[in-house]
């Protein structure tokens, strides 16, 4: 079975409430659509929860438009002023000052994956450009593109696009895209779908 968990963005109480609701086997897959970080209250924990599950679980770690802005600012001095105004400040209280980020969670964050296709589905944190072969999508867009993506149809023909990125009130299924992210740091839900029989685990979350 192949489970698919919405934006977390420091939540590590739902993550870890809603991972206990999984049902997982030895063999299961998870997949997390990206921003791990920023927003909400324990980034640091987050990231040191995701790499613990993954010595026991298979884990597929995709990379949120979060991520790309940490690493951007941290890897280059590129962008920090972007990454501070879209919640920068939580995520440095975490690890209690940014020279106190491990070299570990920064080669986390380097390893995560644009998207992950896996039979007839697509997974990405935003979503694609649409009518762009895979190959040939832009990464900005892979973590950024929103309501362009969002009201296109059919954008990847022949696949079904699992996206984050764009919370909704409740998980989002059409017929050619699946939305997993319900706002948790806004006081939504932290959501994960199953994608066999879409069958779907969800939290509540406080707004942080």
């Amino acid at each position: 079975m192949t489970y698919v968990v919405g934006d977390i963005h420091g939540c590590l109480w739902a993550l870890d409430k809603l991972v206990k609701k999984l049902p997982l086997a030895s063999d299961d897959t998870l997949i997390f659509l990206g921003d791990y970080v920023d927003r909400g209250p324990d980034s640091k924990g987050v990231i040191d929860y995701l790499i613990g599950l993954s010595k026991f679980h298979n884990c597929v770690f995709l990379r949120g438009n979060h991520e790309q802005m940490m690493l951007a600012c941290l890897e280059k001095g590129q962008d920090c002023y972007l990454w501070e105004f879209n919640g920068a400040n939580a995520t440095i209280r975490s690890y209690g000052g940014i020279k106190s980020i491990p070299q570990q969670h920064i080669e986390f964050l380097k390893n995560t994956r644009l998207y992950y296709v896996k039979d007839k589905f697509i997974f990405v944190h935003a979503g694609l450009k649409p009518g762009v072969p895979l190959e040939n999508q832009d990464p900005f867009d892979l973590v950024w593109i929103r309501d362009e993506f969002i009201y296109s149809q059919n954008p990847a023909v022949g696949y079904k696009v699992v996206f984050g990125h764009t919370p909704f009130a409740n998980v989002l299924i059409l017929p050619d895209k699946i939305g997993v992210d319900t706002g948790c740091v806004y006081g939504g839900k932290l959501s994960c779908i199953r994608i066999e029989d879409y069958a779907i685990f969800q939290v509540e979350c406080e707004r942080k």
